[in-house]
Formats: structure tokens, C-alpha cells, sequence
């Protein structure tokens, strides 16, 4: 197919007016990109105040009415409620009481799960021997874990193996299949992996040995030859189950097996069971740790698990309260609990230590043996700790050093010699919420030959880190992960052209307006309508989390009475706010100028003093002191004051507000078709569009002499010709083809950026 041909004249509408063109430009040509872009976020010195995006919604004043009078809710909590997709006064009843939804049979919904359940029954009846492989992360532990529970209590003769983090990496591997098969072992049980093993499995199932896939990552391609395949991305996506982490497949497996096994009518009545109990608070200790939405049955059962968990019989999770300074929350636990207290404690094994200590932990039945591991858990998040800020900082001196320009890279590439493996992915989310753009961090395998490099990536909303992989697929040895999170490896001799390459896809996908962090907002609030009751109410909305964050309020227009920072390093910043007296007469809400409430903005310390009045986000908290419980906000989001956007109180001035306010939420450069746009590169003029080719996007770069470079997203290399027959593919990390394509994006990007502005 020829590519289409590029109008030699451009449209009018192609231009910019010339009071936007460098001198001497031509004003029926669009100026070098780079002269027309914004001025920078990212500066060498620390701005007076976090650079940030905000996104509030419309308000629904009507429908968040119903909803509260229909649930005794604050109207602000129904506005929330709204913003998580729940529009009616029918599902709001639901949501808040979970445990009213019917659930489907797991059987109906997962169609290998009676397979399962058949190979395991006649291997508990024969006396077959069963092997775990996991997984060293919390969710792979705690899966691990709730098998071997499960398993040993209905008589099976049950063990596990995990691979080493450190010289084998994820999942199943060809050593653990020859291991279990000269151990003699009949089925093969993975947990959190397994689902792209196709190597492994397939010589598993040459050896004889059955083998039952539970897991819950992306599908590849080709799935293994397994037995039985248990995977909730297998299901419909309508289906409840279709978020469970790997814990939430063991648990489905465990309880079905049990239901078997005992002739119970469903797996419900084992959940009540003395066994069921347990296994949830395993389920529940996974989930939250693992990140796993928190919807459809995971809402229901870590609902249920968070009640639970403060009274669990096993003495390995008892233990962690207690060495995690959470022995009296007798009434049930927040899932802030298990994400911040719990959950690194049993990361941390993971990451830099043997994950046997965390088996043995939630396994064994006694209390001595417990309470060792579980303060070997408490030593080992300790030195976890110490890495991760040991690491930080090098990051931070070392990209001072190096000065990245993060405005025309969009990605930030951090390589250094000397860092653990195990925790530079902690460090990589620490940086993207420092500098807002996606963070690649790596180190070395080896730092006496510093040959290969492996790495952990972390993302913001609009980047994709699973597909920029893919686009770098012939520069990396090995690579996983998804949309937000993803591990790699390379040589070294390749990080030139990996870097290049991220930076590409970078530019094809982040507007500049994408390089700060997202505050995603719930609701606007008068100081006045915050309570010690509002907070109660906010218990009702639990468990929150990912799927279903934390409700995040906002108030315009707010005075810091008072800030100085606190902490070790000083690190963090103690505000005391009032709510300006014009914001509170314009609402009619008395007194409101008087509340004075005290703040904390966690890792803040740095922009100490913030401007004396600004428009403040923050989520609800409570400080405990001397038996006295007040309320604290925890600052999540501040900017200068709108002056042109009030407080309102009825629906249309909401939405004006909202269209105010809201970023125009895009994906990227290549989102929609473009006309042709010309720009100037180097010394020779160029023109570019976006068109369809069949389903996807490209980008094309027309000459003068008639020749297009072709290039979408997907690929990492381009078709260069005057048609496509005669098209040669073009490496896009040469150096010229590469600096020809950043400028073509940045022309289209100004071209549309004036567009918006003047429309």
C-alpha cells in the first residue's frame, strides 16, 4: 500500500500567527517546536510549591442528595460515592453493604476449577505428594502459605519451593521442575505465577507430573500446556472474581477443594468453618499488601478479613501485630494497616532476604516460632528501610549531576552501580512521585563486569510501562509487568538505544502538561463540615484502597497560620490552616472562619515556607494524644489560589468549576488524526501528520523529496520509502532519525496546544 501523499500547500488552519514564530521564520510554516513549547516544570531548584495537576469532578448536588438521604451519608460522601462510578441509591446500598450481593458459584465462573479440584482430591486420597511453587512477593508468600494450610489440614502431604530473587528471578523455572521431580512429586501447584512458564511447564508435564496454573497476571500469547489453568483475566470481565491477586485464586481453590472433600453444599459454609477463618485472614493479609483492587468479592472479603484479623488464630499473623505495634486495635484493622505496617514487613523478607522465614511464619502453629520470625521480619524491613533511603539520596545526587532534561526526555533512566535489586523498585516510586514522569531505575548483576543490568519501572497514569517495554522489545534480555509497574534486563551495551527508545515512545504518548503528578480530587469542603463524625462516616466507604482511594477533599482559598518541619531529617511539614473568612460568608456558613485545624504534609519538608494562602487537598485523619482525639488533615495537594473558581453550591456552577479546573486528560501525542503540519528541522523544512494505518495510529515525516517515515508506537523500528512495497525499515535510535522524530512530535504537540488555546 503507497503511503498517502502529503498536500504540498498547507491549509490555513496549519499555521501559527506570527507573533508565536521565531525571528525570521516564514508564517505559513510552524516554528521548531522546541521555541514553542511551555516553559519548563522541571527546574533545578526546588519550586515554592509542589508542581501538580489537579482533576476534580463535576458535582452531582441532586444525586449526591438522594444518595445521602437514602443512606444517612454526608452529602460530601455521596459526591464520593458518585465519583467511583456509584450513581444510584440501589447501588450505593450495595456498595456499602457488600455482603448483600449474591455471589455466582466459582465453579460457573472459573472453567478449570472442577479440573483442579479433581486432580488434588484423588492426590490427597492416594497419598500423592503435592508441591507449591511461589512467589517471593507478599502476595506470592501469603498464597504460598494459605495452600500449605489448606492443603496439610485436609491431609495432603504438602511442601513448597521459591525461587531466589536474587540469581533465579520470577516464577517457576526448569531447576524447581527437576527438583520437585526428583523428589518424587505427583502435582505441581503454582501460586502468583506460572501463567507465561511455558518452558518449564511444558518439561513438567514431559516428566509426568501434573501441573495446576493458579495466577492472575496478563495472558501471554500461548498459554502453558498445564492441566488446569486458574486465572481471573480467563474469566468475564462482568464476573466479581475477576480482580482477585494470586491469594484470591488460592483462596477460591482452597475453599472449592474443602467443599469437596467435606460434601459441603458451597464453598460459603466452609468459609465459616474454623478453617475458612484462617485462610481469609491470609486472603486479606495478600490482597491489601499485593495492591489488588478493592472491588467485587475482594471488597466483601477483606471487609470481613479486616474485622477479623485482630483475633486470627494463627499465631505467625499475631505475631506481626504484635512486633508491628497494632496488639490494640481490638475492634479490626484498617487496610492502611496491613499497606503500611503489615504488608512491608512481610515485603521486605522478600526483597533482600529468604522468603522461607515469611512461610514459616504464617504456617507454623507455635507461638515461640512465630514470634522469632515474625521480629526477623521486623530486623529485616528495618535494613529494608535503611537501603531504600541510602538509594534514594544516590538517586537524587546522581540525576543532579546528570541533569537530565526531563521536558524533552519525559522518562527518567537511572542506572548506578552498588544498589540491591530487591528494593529499587520501592525507590523508583519514591522518584516518579518526586519528578512526575515515569522512572526506569536499574543496577548491575555484577558490579565487578557491570555487563548486565536489571532494572524495576514505575509509572504515571497516561504512560503504559508494559507497552514502552514491548517497544524496546530487541534492547532487553527479559521483561514483564503491566500498566503501571514492570521489571527488566539488559546489557549493558545496550542502554543507549534503550533509553533512546523510552524516550520515544515517551514523546508519542505524555503531553507536557502530563510531566507533574496527578491530585485526583473528590469534593469541595468548608472547614466548617469537617467532623469527627464525617471521619466515622468515612469507615463506611472501607476498605479503601486501590480501586476505591480514600476520600480526597478540597478547600479554596485556605491561610497557613502556622508551618515548620518535623521529622528525623526534618523531612515533613506540620501546617496549622483557617479557612479564609470571604470563602466562608460566600457559602453562608457560619463560624467557618474560626476553625482552625491542625495539617501534615508527609515529605513536604523541602518546600518549607509554603505561600501564606493557598487551595489545599488533604484526606481525613486523627491525631491521638493524652486520650484526646482530634482531627488532622493530611495534605495530598496544594496550589496558589483560583481566584475565578468558587466554592459553589449548586450544580452548574459545580460544573463550571469542574471544566475549569479539570486537565484536559489525554494519552499522548499520537491520540487522534492530525492535518499535515510543517516544521523545521536542522537547516530543512518537513512535513508531519498523524493517520490511520488499518487500527492503529502512525506517525508520518514526509520530506522534501517525497520520501515518509512511517512509524507507530508498537514498533520500534520505521518504514522509510515513497510506498510501502519499497519501504526499507529504519533503526529509529540512529541519532538523526531519532532527533527528526522528537521534533516532529514536539511540532504536533505545539500545533494542537494552540489549537486548545485558541480554538
Amino acid at each position: 500500500m503507497a503511503f498517502p501523499a502529503f498536500s504540498s500547500s498547507l491549509p490555513a488552519d496549519t499555521s501559527l500567527p506570527a507573533d508565536t514564530l521565531p525571528p525570521n521564520a516564514s508564517t505559513s510554516r510552524l516554528p521548531a517546536a522546541s521555541s514553542a513549547l511551555p516553559s519548563p516544570p522541571h527546574q533545578n531548584q526546588h519550586p515554592p510549591i509542589p508542581i501538580q495537576r489537579w482533576h476534580i469532578p463535576m458535582a452531582k448536588s441532586e444525586e449526591a442528595e438522594a444518595i445521602a438521604q437514602a443512606t444517612d451519608l454526608s452529602p460530601l460522601l455521596a459526591q464520593v460515592l458518585i465519583n467511583r462510578g456509584i450513581t444510584t441509591v440501589e447501588m450505593a446500598r450495595l456498595f456499602l453493604n457488600p455482603d448483600a450481593v449474591e455471589l455466582p458459584s466459582p465453579l460457573a465462573d472459573f472453567p478449570d476449577l472442577a479440573i483442579a479440584v479433581q486432580h488434588l482430591v484423588e492426590a490427597i486420597a492416594q497419598g500423592d505428594k503435592i508441591a507449591i511453587c511461589g512467589d517471593y512477593d507478599a502476595d506470592g508468600m501469603t498464597s504460598t502459605a494459605l495452600l500449605i494450610r489448606a492443603l496439610r489440614s485436609l491431609g495432603a502431604i504438602a511442601n513448597y519451593a521459591i525461587p531466589s530473587r536474587m540469581t533465579e528471578g520470577y516464577g517457576i523455572n526448569e531447576r524447581i521442575v527437576e527438583d520437585f521431580h526428583a523428589d518424587g512429586i505427583q502435582i505441581i501447584l503454582t501460586v502468583d505465577n506460572g501463567i507465561a512458564a511455558i518452558a518449564p511447564i511444558t518439561r513438567a508435564v514431559e516428566l509426568g507430573m501434573i501441573v495446576i496454573v493458579t495466577d492472575h497476571h496478563d495472558l501471554p500469547e500461548t498459554l502453558p500446556p498445564a492441566q488446569a489453568i486458574l486465572n481471573p483475566k480467563l474469566i468475564a470481565e462482568t464476573s466479581p472474581y475477576r480482580g482477585l491477586a494470586g491469594v484470591g485464586v488460592a483462596y477460591i481453590l482452597a475453599l472449592e477443594l474443602a467443599r469437596t472433600c467435606w460434601a459441603e453444599s458451597s464453598p460459603w459454609a466452609v468459609a465459616q468453618s474454623a478453617l475458612g477463618q484462617t485462610l481469609l485472614d491470609l486472603f486479606t493479609l495478600g490482597t491489601i499488601a499485593d495492591l489488588a483492587p478493592l472491588s467485587g468479592v475482594n471488597r466483601r472479603w477483606v471487609q470481613q478479613g479486616l474485622r477479623h484479623l485482630p483475633k486470627s488464630p494463627i499465631p505467625g499473623v499475631q505475631a506481626l501485630i504484635q512486633v508491628a505495634g497494632l496488639s490494640d486495635e481490638k475492634k479490626g484493622l484498617k487496610p492502611e494497616a496491613i499497606g503500611f505496617r503489615l504488608g512491608p514487613r512481610i515485603n521486605a523478607v522478600g526483597r533482600i532476604a529468604d522468603p522461607i522465614t515469611v512461610i514459616e511464619l504464617l504456617t507454623t502453629d507455635d507461638p515461640g516460632i512465630a514470634l522469632e520470625r515474625a521480629m526477623a521480619c521486623e530486623q529485616i524491613n528495618q535494613e529494608r528501610r535503611r537501603l531504600c533511603e541510602v538509594i534514594e539520596q544516590e538517586a537524587i545526587a546522581h540525576i543532579k549531576h546528570t541533569r537530565p532534561d526531563l521536558n524533552a526526555e519525559r522518562v527518567l533512566v537511572v542506572i548506578h552501580p552498588g544498589w540491591h535489586h530487591g528494593v529499587i523498585g520501592i525507590v523508583a516510586s519514591r522518584l516518579v512521585e518526586r519528578y512526575g514522569v515515569p522512572v526506569f531505575i536499574g543496577t548491575y548483576e555484577d558490579d565487578r563486569d557491570r555487563a548486565m543490568i536489571r532494572g524495576s519501572a514505575r509509572s504515571i497514569p497516561e504512560f503504559d510501562i508494559h507497552k514502552s517495554l514491548v517497544f524496546c522489545d530487541d534492547c532487553l534480555e527479559k521483561y514483564g509487568g503491566h500498566r503501571a509497574a514492570g521489571g527488566f534486563t539488559l546489557a549493558s551495551a545496550n542502554l543507549a538505544s534503550f533509553q533512546q527508545r523510552l524516550q520515544l515512545f515517551a514523546n508519542m504518548y505524555l503531553l507536557m502538561r502530563h510531566l507533574c503528578p496527578l491530585v485526583n480530587v473528590d469534593v469541595a469542603a468548608n472547614f466548617a463540615d469537617l467532623s469527627l463524625d464525617l471521619y466515622q462516616q468515612i469507615d463506611r466507604l472501607h476498605p479503601c484502597g486501590i480501586g476505591n482511594p480514600d476520600p480526597v477533599f478540597w478547600t479554596p482559598n485556605v491561610r497557613l497560620i502556622e508551618q515548620k518541619t518535623v521529622g528525623k531529617n526534618r523531612d515533613h511539614l506540620k501546617l496549622v490552616v483557617q479557612q479564609e473568612r470571604s470563602i466562608a460568608e460566600s457559602c453562608n456558613t457560619k463560624g467557618a472562619e474560626e476553625v482552625r485545624l491542625e495539617a501534615i504534609a508527609w515529605r513536604w519538608g523541602r518546600y518549607c515556607p509554603l505561600p501564606s494562602t493557598v487551595d489545599l487537598a488533604y484526606q481525613l485523619t486523627v491525631n491521638e494524644w493524652q486520650g484526646q482525639t482530634t482531627l488532622q488533615l493530611d495534605v495530598v495537594g496544594i496550589r496558589l489560589p483560583q481566584a475565578s473558581v468558587p466554592l459553589a453550591e449548586d450544580g452548574k456552577e459545580s460544573e463550571d468549576r469542574a471544566e475549569a479546573i479539570a486537565p484536559r486528560v489525554q494519552t499522548g501525542v499520537l491520540t487522534q488524526p492530525t492535518k499535515p503540519i510543517r516544521f523545521q528541522h536542522g537547516k530543512r523544512f518537513y512535513d508531519c501528520s498523524i493517520d490511520w494505518m488499518g487500527e492503529n495510529l502512525e506517525l508520518r515525516i514526509r520530506n522534501s523529496e517525497g520520501k515518509v517515515l512511517a512509524i507507530q508506537p508498537q514498533h520500534h523500528r520505521a518504514l522509510m520509502g515513497r510506498n510501502r512495497v519499497e519501504a526499507k525499515e529504519i533503526d529509529v535510535t540512529q541519532p538523526h532519525y531519532f532527533h527528526l522524530i522528537k521534533a516532529a512530535l514536539n511540532a504536533v504537540e505545539t500545533y494542537r496546544s494552540h489549537c486548545h488555546t485558541n480554538p
